[in-house]
């Protein structure tokens, strides 16, 4: 099913929901609500139809020279952005990512840093728990890059706490995912913590 056919089909049942919680579903105002709320669903799902892969897929090679072997060097991006949709309550949650990479010396792989944070918007682009989404992403720049070790933290706040049940305002949920050197080398990742906290700013003006 395309997602013109997918559109078509929601919009007559999002309209029955707006009646089911009371609302008069053509007055001014909601008249077109149904047909925005399918276009908007459909847009917070659109990481379904993605394969992280393809981004993946564009990389380049570092010379011998620059990553020699023994290297943990890390390659690390931090505060990607993101809103997914919690699967349970279809409530949205946003937060940030944080993650590090470091590459193999035999392959000498690298990707584009967009491509990064491209992967994070194909997993949060779907009906998401926060802990799987964590461990999509590491698995992708894993089983695609070969790295010898990958980090993924990711801080997010819920709107199924806040707005509902415990109503925790100033709550946020953390998990990580770690692969390779980062799961036997605990100073790896106290080192990728570190750099977190020296997270150089833009001086004010």
């Amino acid at each position: 099913m395309d997602r013109t056919e997918r559109y078509e089909k929601l919009v007559p049942l999002l309209r029955e929901v707006l009646v089911a919680l009371g609302e008069d579903s053509h007055r001014e105002g909601i008249e077109r609500t149904p047909q925005r709320w399918a276009d908007a669903l459909l847009t917070y799902t659109a990481g379904n139809e993605v394969d992280p892969k393809e981004h993946l897929k564009v990389i380049f090679q570092l010379e011998e020279d620059d990553l020699p072997i023994g290297s943990d060097d890390l390659i690390m991006q931090d505060h990607i952005e993101f809103t997914s949709t919690c699967e349970h309550h279809i409530a949205p949650f946003h937060g940030v990512v944080h993650l590090a990479y470091i590459p193999n010396p035999e392959s000498r792989v690298i990707t584009g840093l967009s491509k990064l944070s491209r992967v994070v918007d194909v997993f949060a682009r779907r009906l998401q728990v926060q802990e799987r989404m964590t461990q999509q992403i590491a698995r992708a720049i894993d089983e695609n890059l070969r790295p010898l070790g990958v980090i993924v933290v990711v801080q997010a706040a819920h709107f199924c706490m806040v707005q509902r049940g415990v109503q925790q305002r100033s709550s946020a949920t953390l998990t990580t995912a770690r692969r390779g050197l980062f799961l036997t080398n605990p100073d790896l990742e106290a080192r990728f913590q570190n750099y977190l906290r020296l997270r150089v700013r833009p001086k004010d003006d």
